[in-house]
Protein backbone atom coordinates (compact mmCIF):
# COMPACT_ATOMS: atom_id res chain seq x y z
CA UNK A 1 0.00 0.00 0.00
CA UNK A 2 1.35 3.41 -0.87
CA UNK A 3 2.36 5.74 1.98
CA UNK A 4 -0.09 8.41 0.76
CA UNK A 5 -3.03 5.99 0.74
CA UNK A 6 -1.96 4.60 4.11
CA UNK A 7 -1.92 8.11 5.66
CA UNK A 8 -5.41 8.83 4.22
CA UNK A 9 -6.76 5.55 5.64
CA UNK A 10 -5.19 6.33 9.03
CA UNK A 11 -6.79 9.77 8.98
CA UNK A 12 -10.19 8.29 8.12
CA UNK A 13 -9.75 5.60 10.79
CA UNK A 14 -8.79 8.26 13.37
CA UNK A 15 -11.77 10.42 12.28
CA UNK A 16 -14.09 7.40 12.70
CA UNK A 17 -12.76 6.61 16.20
CA UNK A 18 -12.99 10.28 17.13
CA UNK A 19 -16.58 10.34 15.92
CA UNK A 20 -17.43 7.24 17.97
CA UNK A 21 -15.76 8.69 21.06
CA UNK A 22 -17.44 12.07 20.80
CA UNK A 23 -20.77 10.77 19.66
CA UNK A 24 -21.29 7.02 20.03
CA UNK A 25 -24.14 5.61 17.98
CA UNK A 26 -27.47 5.93 19.78
CA UNK A 27 -26.19 8.64 22.15
CA UNK A 28 -26.19 11.57 19.75
CA UNK A 29 -29.30 10.81 17.77
CA UNK A 30 -32.17 13.13 18.64
CA UNK A 31 -34.38 11.83 15.86
CA UNK A 32 -36.12 14.15 13.47
CA UNK A 33 -36.41 17.77 14.58
CA UNK A 34 -39.92 18.72 15.73
CA UNK A 35 -42.23 20.15 13.06
CA UNK A 36 -44.05 23.41 13.82
CA UNK A 37 -47.42 24.70 12.61
CA UNK A 38 -47.21 27.56 10.09
CA UNK A 39 -43.44 27.18 9.72
CA UNK A 40 -40.57 25.02 8.54
CA UNK A 41 -37.02 24.06 9.50
CA UNK A 42 -33.75 23.25 7.78
CA UNK A 43 -30.46 21.69 8.82
CA UNK A 44 -27.84 24.36 9.54
CA UNK A 45 -25.10 22.01 10.82
CA UNK A 46 -21.55 22.59 9.69
CA UNK A 47 -19.88 19.81 7.68
CA UNK A 48 -17.37 18.72 10.35
CA UNK A 49 -19.68 19.32 13.31
CA UNK A 50 -20.62 16.48 15.65
CA UNK A 51 -23.91 18.17 16.52
CA UNK A 52 -27.05 18.73 14.51
CA UNK A 53 -28.22 22.34 14.29
CA UNK A 54 -31.72 23.14 13.01
CA UNK A 55 -33.03 26.62 12.09
CA UNK A 56 -36.75 27.42 12.06
CA UNK A 57 -38.65 30.05 10.10
CA UNK A 58 -42.31 30.98 9.86
CA UNK A 59 -44.67 31.28 6.92
CA UNK A 60 -45.68 34.74 5.76
CA UNK A 61 -48.13 36.36 8.19
CA UNK A 62 -46.65 34.60 11.22
CA UNK A 63 -43.89 35.56 13.66
CA UNK A 64 -41.39 33.26 15.37
CA UNK A 65 -41.68 33.08 19.16
CA UNK A 66 -38.77 31.34 20.88
CA UNK A 67 -35.20 30.50 19.87
CA UNK A 68 -35.02 30.00 16.08
CA UNK A 69 -32.10 27.55 16.49
CA UNK A 70 -32.09 24.23 18.34
CA UNK A 71 -29.13 21.84 18.66
CA UNK A 72 -28.94 18.09 19.23
CA UNK A 73 -26.67 17.36 22.22
CA UNK A 74 -26.48 14.11 24.19
CA UNK A 75 -29.53 12.74 22.34
CA UNK A 76 -31.66 15.73 23.36
CA UNK A 77 -32.68 18.93 21.62
CA UNK A 78 -31.21 21.97 23.38
CA UNK A 79 -34.64 23.56 23.76
CA UNK A 80 -38.22 23.04 22.61
CA UNK A 81 -38.96 24.05 19.03
CA UNK A 82 -40.15 27.65 18.66
CA UNK A 83 -43.73 28.47 17.68
CA UNK A 84 -45.11 30.48 14.80
CA UNK A 85 -47.79 32.84 16.05
CA UNK A 86 -50.34 34.51 13.79
CA UNK A 87 -50.17 38.24 13.09
CA UNK A 88 -53.36 40.30 12.89
CA UNK A 89 -53.56 43.67 11.19
CA UNK A 90 -54.67 46.68 13.22
CA UNK A 91 -58.48 46.80 13.32
CA UNK A 92 -59.96 49.97 11.88
CA UNK A 93 -62.35 51.63 14.32
CA UNK A 94 -64.15 54.72 13.07
CA UNK A 95 -65.05 57.09 15.93
CA UNK A 96 -63.11 55.04 18.46
CA UNK A 97 -59.66 54.12 19.83
CA UNK A 98 -57.76 50.94 20.69
CA UNK A 99 -56.33 50.18 24.14
CA UNK A 100 -53.05 49.19 22.45
CA UNK A 101 -52.38 51.08 19.22
CA UNK A 102 -49.92 49.41 16.82
CA UNK A 103 -49.92 48.06 13.26
CA UNK A 104 -49.57 44.31 14.02
CA UNK A 105 -50.81 42.17 16.89
CA UNK A 106 -49.66 38.65 17.84
CA UNK A 107 -51.99 35.66 18.24
CA UNK A 108 -53.94 35.66 21.53
CA UNK A 109 -53.27 39.38 22.07
CA UNK A 110 -56.37 41.21 23.36
CA UNK A 111 -57.44 44.72 22.41
CA UNK A 112 -60.19 46.81 23.99
CA UNK A 113 -62.14 49.37 21.94
CA UNK A 114 -63.16 52.68 23.48
CA UNK A 115 -65.67 54.76 21.50
CA UNK A 116 -65.43 58.54 21.23
CA UNK A 117 -67.78 60.70 23.31
CA UNK A 118 -71.33 60.44 22.02
CA UNK A 119 -70.74 57.04 20.41
CA UNK A 120 -71.66 53.62 21.77
CA UNK A 121 -70.06 50.25 21.10
CA UNK A 122 -71.90 47.76 18.89
CA UNK A 123 -70.81 44.15 19.66
CA UNK A 124 -68.04 43.12 22.08
CA UNK A 125 -65.70 45.75 23.45
CA UNK A 126 -62.76 43.31 23.71
CA UNK A 127 -61.40 41.32 20.74
CA UNK A 128 -58.55 38.79 20.37
CA UNK A 129 -56.15 38.04 17.52
CA UNK A 130 -56.90 34.42 16.53
CA UNK A 131 -54.75 31.65 15.03
CA UNK A 132 -56.31 32.17 11.59
CA UNK A 133 -55.10 35.82 11.58
CA UNK A 134 -58.55 37.37 12.15
CA UNK A 135 -60.13 39.11 15.12
CA UNK A 136 -62.52 37.20 17.35
CA UNK A 137 -65.25 37.99 17.99
CA UNK A 138 -65.77 40.31 15.03
CA UNK A 139 -64.43 43.86 15.22
CA UNK A 140 -67.07 46.12 16.83
CA UNK A 141 -68.22 49.48 15.55
CA UNK A 142 -68.85 52.78 17.29
CA UNK A 143 -72.33 54.13 16.51
CA UNK A 144 -73.65 57.60 17.24
CA UNK A 145 -76.08 57.48 20.16
CA UNK A 146 -79.12 59.75 20.05
CA UNK A 147 -79.49 61.14 23.57
CA UNK A 148 -82.85 61.75 25.26
CA UNK A 149 -84.27 65.08 24.15
CA UNK A 150 -82.25 65.09 20.92
CA UNK A 151 -84.74 63.27 18.73
CA UNK A 152 -86.26 66.56 17.59
CA UNK A 153 -84.09 69.59 18.17
CA UNK A 154 -86.12 72.77 18.13
CA UNK A 155 -83.77 75.00 20.09
CA UNK A 156 -80.45 75.88 18.40
CA UNK A 157 -78.58 75.68 21.72
CA UNK A 158 -79.24 71.91 21.95
CA UNK A 159 -77.43 71.26 18.68
CA UNK A 160 -74.01 71.30 20.35
CA UNK A 161 -75.11 68.51 22.67
CA UNK A 162 -76.97 66.43 20.11
CA UNK A 163 -74.81 66.29 16.99
CA UNK A 164 -71.65 64.19 16.62
CA UNK A 165 -69.24 66.72 15.10
CA UNK A 166 -68.76 70.48 14.51
CA UNK A 167 -69.49 70.26 10.76
CA UNK A 168 -72.93 68.78 11.49
CA UNK A 169 -73.58 71.48 14.09
CA UNK A 170 -72.64 74.20 11.60
CA UNK A 171 -74.91 72.73 8.92
CA UNK A 172 -77.79 72.33 11.39
CA UNK A 173 -77.40 75.93 12.56
CA UNK A 174 -77.54 77.14 8.94
CA UNK A 175 -80.70 75.11 8.35
CA UNK A 176 -82.17 76.39 11.61
CA UNK A 177 -81.33 79.97 10.61
CA UNK A 178 -83.01 79.43 7.22
CA UNK A 179 -86.10 77.97 8.90
CA UNK A 180 -86.36 81.09 11.11
CA UNK A 181 -85.97 83.32 8.06
CA UNK A 182 -88.71 81.41 6.19
CA UNK A 183 -90.97 81.61 9.24
CA UNK A 184 -90.40 85.40 9.46
CA UNK A 185 -91.13 85.85 5.74
CA UNK A 186 -94.39 83.90 6.01
CA UNK A 187 -95.55 86.20 8.82
CA UNK A 188 -95.05 89.35 6.73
Amino acid sequence: MSPKLQSILQALYFFGILTLLLCPSGLCDCGSPPNIAHGSHHDASSFFSFTTVVLYECDEGYVLVGDPKITCRNSQWSSPAPKCKALCLKPEIENGNLSVDKNLYIELENVTIQCDTGYGIVNNQSITCSENRTWYPEVPTCKWEVHNGCEEVVDGRKLLQCLPNPEDVKMALEVYKLSLEIKRLKQE
